[in-house]
């Protein structure tokens, strides 16, 4: 094996290489100059100076590609937080971000200041420095800030974006609450034609969310059809996850199944009692549809809550007012609240009425109300208060302006674990990391993985993570309880760790990362497959994963003997034309 001054070598590692038909094995590998330069047998030779030798004990350690984040809200923690050590120390070194059809391109002056307003409780909104806004405004311009970072140093991840539908909508009709007209549509599509052909590698949507949830099927298509003339691809956030939520998912692949859009259904989840054991009839809809050649493939976090701001829970009419406040304080319109929020079913809440026991604060951007609101559900902050829910509901959003984030407290495990086990699966943190108490999905949904799914259910043990209250501390998160064993991956880790990367890489037609493969990107984590595991809990949110030892981004040092360096070696990849010129990849 050939190695020089500036290599890194990992000498005797156990590979699993991320392809799902490869049986892990022991070799040594080279890393140089970001790519993995070569892949030999076992070898105890000595190497000169100046090459950095990991010893991994004779397969002791294990070796596979870096995680890829299918539904990352890491749009501005990337600038802002630059160290990210929420990804970093779970492995995760590439992100897909601009999701859920709204994000911070494209964009004009008018549209930034409402949209920053909007998504606060997902990334927060920072004013430091004074001109974070003011850099970019194009798909392009967005990704050139985020190959710099804000001070030049560049990010800590890599970088996928896709184009929100919803700043399409933004960009041409403002937050009208109607379907698009004709042209329209037209002036949407050449604004996503553009944003395609600055590197984007796909459109998101969030038809719960405003404006985006105002399109018609037809207004959908549409935007498909563009995407399928440069091989991306559509990733929704569909209509529900709640009430008719299966009907939702139906109208997502009759969109790929008529315009032929490569579909990723994110945050692929079946929430709330209504939908307790019905992942067999998602699944058989989808195998249908594979079955006919629609392409599609899913992601989902290994948790049962969910989380997304307060002010997401109102009805969307009410979410699309230019003064929500406005809208909060006159009396008929509160009573017209009320009533879809309890009675009838609010689309905020996809179509279901509103149980105060099961909405938990997550974070507060206004730091007076963190002590008396943050890790407390509804119900309890309002006993506190001495009111019903619904007007501590009330109360909270005027009080926050709005930003406050949540934990809503209904999956259903059934469903979580058959869908996982599907052939097209990914995995997608969809972690708010800005939260005062976020939910632990941003900090541990990769080692979560591979050590509590893919190692200790098969072994009949597993951790308590969720608290019986959202205020009580849950215990160590070295406690282990005995459980009926349940083999989750039939492949073993070699299968779940497809499932996080080359499968992954696949949907985003990544040609060079997501695999532990010669002349790939050194994209790569160092674990031990026997320890490694997600510390955060609902609890203590912020903890780093256990049993991780490197983490490589493009070859450099992200984590090093555990410990994160600081490193900034990401890059955004983008979707460009391909040398031949008849087809665009991503890279």
């Amino acid at each position: 094996m050939s190695s020089r001054a500036g290599d890194v070598v990992f000498q005797n590692v156990s590979i699993i290489d991320g392809s799902g038909n490869t049986p892990r094995y022991t070799a040594s590998v080279v890393v140089r100059n970001g790519y993995i330069h070569s892949i030999s047998p076992p070898t105890k030779a000595a190497y000169g100076d100046g090459i950095r030798v990991i010893d991994c004990d004779n397969g002791r350690w294990t070796l596979c590609p870096g995680f890829i984040d299918m539904h990352a809200h890491s749009d501005l923690s990337l600038l802002h937080t630059p160290d990210h050590l929420a990804k970093i120390t779970q492995g995760v070194t590439t992100e897909v971000i601009g999701q859920d059809g709204i994000s911070y391109a494209p964009t004009d002056d008018a549209a930034m200041a409402r949209v920053r307003k909007q998504i606060a409780g997902w990334n927060g909104n920072p004013t430091e420095p004074a001109d974070f806004f003011d850099r970019w405004r194009t798909v392009k311009e967005y990704l050139d800030v985020l190959d710099q970072g804000l001070d030049g140093k560049g990010i800590a991840t890599n970088a996928a974006f896709l184009v929100p539908q919803g700043n399409l909508r933004i960009l041409t009709m403002g937050y009208d609450s109607r379907p698009a007209s004709s042209d329209e549509v037209e002036r949407m599509k050449v604004i996503l034609v553009k944003s395609l052909e600055q590197g984007a590698v796909g459109m998101s949507s969030g038809l719960t969310y405003v404006p985006g949830n105002f399109a018609s099927f037809n207004e959908l298509a549409s935007l498909c059809e563009v995407l399928v003339k440069y091989g991306a691809y559509y990733c929704p956030h569909h209509r529900s996850y709640g009430k008719d939520a299966i009907a939702a998912y139906a109208e997502m692949i009759q969109l790929a199944r008529q315009t032929g859009v490569r579909l990723h259904l994110t945050h692929a989840t079946l929430n709330f009692p209504e939908n307790a054991g019905r992942a067999d009839e998602l699944l058989k809809m989808i195998d249908e549809a594979i079955a006919e050649r629609v392409e599609i493939s899913m992601d989902t976090y290994p948790y049962l809550p969910g989380s997304t701001t307060l002010g997401a829970l109102l009805p969307t009419w009410v979410s699309s007012a230019s003064d929500k406040t406005a809208v909060l304080n006159d009396p008929a319109q509160l009573e017209k609240i009320k009533y879809e929020c309890l009675v009838e079913g609010t689309d905020g809440c996809h179509g279901l009425t509103l149980d105060w026991a099961r909405v938990e604060i997550g974070g507060v951007m206004n730091n007076d109300l963190a002590e008396q609101c943050v890790g407390k559900r509804i119900s309890q902050i309002a006993s506190d208060r001495g009111e019903d829910g619904f007007e501590t509901f009330i109360w909270l959003l005027k009080e926050d302006d709005f930003n406050s984030t949540i934990l809503q407290h209904m999956g259903n495990e059934g469903n979580v674990r058959k869908i996982m086990r599907h052939s097209r699966h990914t995995g997608g943190s969809d972690g708010i990391l800005t939260s005062t108490k976020p939910h632990p999905r941003g900090w541990g949904t990769f080692p979560r993985y591979l050590g509590h799914y893919g190692r200790d259910l098969p072994a009949g043990k597993s951790r308590n993570i969720y608290a019986a209250e959202a205020n009580i501390n849950d215990g160590p998160a070295e406690e282990f309880e005995a459980v009926e064993p349940e083999t989750i991956f039939e492949g073993g880790i070699e299968e779940a760790v497809n499932h996080l990367t080359g499968r992954a890489a696949q949907v985003l037609r990544m040609h060079d990362r997501g695999l532990v493969k010669e002349g790939c990107r050194a994209d790569l984590v160092l674990f031990d497959a026997d320890i490694i595991r997600d510390r955060a809990t609902f609890a203590n949110p912020k903890q780093a994963a256990a049993g991780i030892r490197v983490v490589m981004v493009n070859g450099a040092f992200a984590v090093d003997e555990g410990k994160p360096t600081g490193a900034r070696a990401g890059r955004t990849v983008r979707m460009s034309k391909a040398e031949n010129g008849d087809e665009w990849i991503v890279g």
